[in-house]
């Protein structure tokens, strides 16, 4: 490597090597060319440790490829070419046939790395997903978080692997025929080790995010700041060998600029994908219900392929739940079945309503996307996680009541998207944990949880530890569990509902226009129709008697799994909190 870095305002920059005796330090001036980047004429091998000064100031390269010393410390040479991969050939399910499926490395399992991930592969093959999605890697402080608060944008987190790790779990996944997503943080920096200021002007002032200063995209030397986010974006993708990227809560990268800093990554990896003959996809996180997201460019859109839609998640829980407060209370169960109708039939609930919890009008018209555009899911990191004691959803339900919302996202159009440990209905709960090293930061995070939870009416003596060891042990899984009892049931009806799924074309027709719903609010029962396949769902604690054409072909209030009981010509009793499903002769 040729050590290079973006230092508009800098006066000086030396490179700082640790001297190969390990004694002392060596530094090299570096020269400036005719723009913002400064040189070195070394090349320094595969291992060597650095950093650069930057009129005196010490700090770790900004687009550092390893930090196994963590956020402050030096930053390490990798040389990519050297990996072997096993991947050539390998072509990624498209949208429209995907199931993603979430995780966490650092609580998936135990032991918490790359290599445990990966001795647990076969599980997720028989599952029937096609996609995982690694919540995000970029090097955050600590030895544990979620890793929203990533400051390396280009580094792997230590505490899960090496980058050979890394690499070798997704070529391991792609042997099996699994994509590789991984979720990725542009809109801010975490609080500790941000040391890009240091470097430039990368963020501003000018606009502001919940979660830190906002990233310069449109103002004087933005041009930096777009460069380090594209060229992450691409690292990942071409030297991690992953299918696409989730994005982070795109709303908050504020930019005014003629191309947006989404339509130019997305024109990039549109390039990448060609010349590496790979289809590779961006799915973002939106809470503006905007499909210009997805659109094409020439047709006015931003390019992207897909974007989370957490409607589907927020109707579906306020109907089995009853939960109303916070931003539940744009699903008010008063009105909850016309919600979910809009939910299950067009993915968008706000599209160009008046929203109540925001005092707006909120979103557009989606009925030009497909569902291949929206991702829904009934749990997330987020929905679970952003709970005062991180409770899954048949926790504050019950397993029925997860069997139903499983069968009504997987036969619903979209791309449907599963959290760790929910196909067996895991006992480990997901609460927010993070392991910082400032004090004053600890109490500060600890006292923002308890600030952020009010707005839900939960009471701060409720709200478990987040900097606490314990609060982090208890999100992971323990996979004795999907062999034993109600998990083991739990476990046989999402890989029946996936088989399904993958079987029936009509499942993988992902056109909004030819989802027909309708429900029945008084009996609580909701219809869904997707060409030959019809879906019943009783939300009520009573039986409910039906008739419908066709064969049943899988119920939650049945032993049986996959079995055909004949044709409905008979009404058929549904049990109370139950589902079936129907395929026409």
């Amino acid at each position: 490597m040729t050590p290079r870095v973006w230092a508009p305002a800098a006066r000086s920059v030396e490179l700082v090597l640790d001297a190969v005796d390990g004694d002392g330090t060596v530094q090299i001036a570096l020269e400036r060319d005719s723009g913002s980047w400064w040189s070195a004429t070394e090349t320094l091998p595969a291992g060597t440790r650095y950093r650069f000064a930057i009129d005196g100031t010490v700090a770790p390269d900004p687009r550092s490829a390893w930090q196994p010393e963590g956020v402050d410390g030096p930053s390490v040479v990798v040389d990519h070419d050297t990996f072997t991969w096993s991947d050539h050939g390998f072509r990624a399910e498209p949208m429209g046939r995907a199931v993603i499926y979430e995780l966490h490395v650092g609580t998936f399992t135990t032991e918490g790395t790359y290599d445990a991930v990966r001795a647990r592969l076969d599980h997720l093959v028989a599952l029937g997903v096609t996609h995982l999605e690694l919540l995000p890697l970029a090097t955050f402080d600590g030895r544990h978080g979620w890793g929203y608060d990533g400051v390396a944008l280009y580094a792997p987190h230590p505490a899960y692997g090496t980058p050979d790790d890394l690499k070798a779990l997704v070529d391991a996944c792609h042997q099996r025929g699994l994509a590789v997503l991984l979720d990725v943080v542009y809109n801010h920096l975490g609080p500790v080790g941000n040391h890009l200021g240091t470097f430039g002007p990368y963020f501003t002032d000018r606009y502001a995010t919940p979660w830190g200063e906002a990233m310069n995209l449109d103002g004087a030397h933005s041009d930096g700041t777009r460069r380090l986010i594209v060229d992450s974006a691409l690292s990942w993708l071409r030297d991690y060998h992953f299918d696409g990227l989730r994005l982070d809560a795109v709303h908050a990268l504020l930019d005014t600029s003629a191309i947006h800093i989404l339509e130019e990554l997305a024109a990039e990896v549109a390039e990448l994908a060609d010349a590496t003959d790979r289809p590779l996809v961006l799915i973002a996180e939106n809470d503006t219900n905007d499909p210009r997201l997805v659109r094409p460019v020439p047709e006015g859109g931003l390019g992207l392929d897909a974007h989370w839609c957490d409607d589907v998640h927020h109707a579906i829980h306020t109907v089995l739940t009853g939960e109303t407060d916070g931003y539940y209370a744009d699903y008010l169960a008063a009105e909850g079945f016309s919600v979910l109708v809009r939910a299950l039939r067009q993915g968008y609930v706000y599209d160009g309503r008046w929203s109540p919890a925001r005092s707006r009008v909120v979103g557009r018209d989606p009925s030009a996307l497909g569902g291949r555009n929206l991702v829904a899911c009934i749990q997330n990191h987020d929905q679970i996680g952003n709970r005062a004691r991180g409770e899954r959803l048949h926790q504050l339900t019950s397993p029925a009541a997860q069997k139903v919302a499983a069968a009504l996202l997987l036969t619903a159009p979209f791309v449907p998207l599963l959290f760790q440990g929910e196909e067996w209905a895991a006992s480990a709960p997901f609460p927010y944990f993070a392991d910082h090293t400032d004090p004053d930061l600890v109490e500060a995070v600890r006292e923002g949880r308890r600030r952020e939870f009010a707005a839900f009416g939960w009471s701060p003596d409720d709200v478990l530890d987040p900097e606490s060891e314990e609060t982090f042990a208890l999100a992971q899984l323990d996979w004795r569990e999907p062999a034993t009892g109600e998990h083991a049931v739990m476990l046989q009806w999402y890989r029946d509902l996936l088989a399904l799924r993958r079987s029936t074309p009509d499942l993988l027709d992902d056109r909004l226009d030819v989802t027909e719903v309708t429900a029945d609010e008084g009996a609580r029962t909701v219809r869904v129709c997707r060409g030959a396949l019809t879906v019943i769902a009783n939300l009520s604690d009573e039986p409910r008697s039906f008739a419908v054409d066709g064969t049943e072909v899988l119920a939650s209030d049945r032993p049986e799994s996959l079995a055909p009981s004949g044709a409905g010509d008979a009404p058929r009793c549904l049990a109370p909190m139950a589902v079936a499903i129907y395929l026409a002769v």
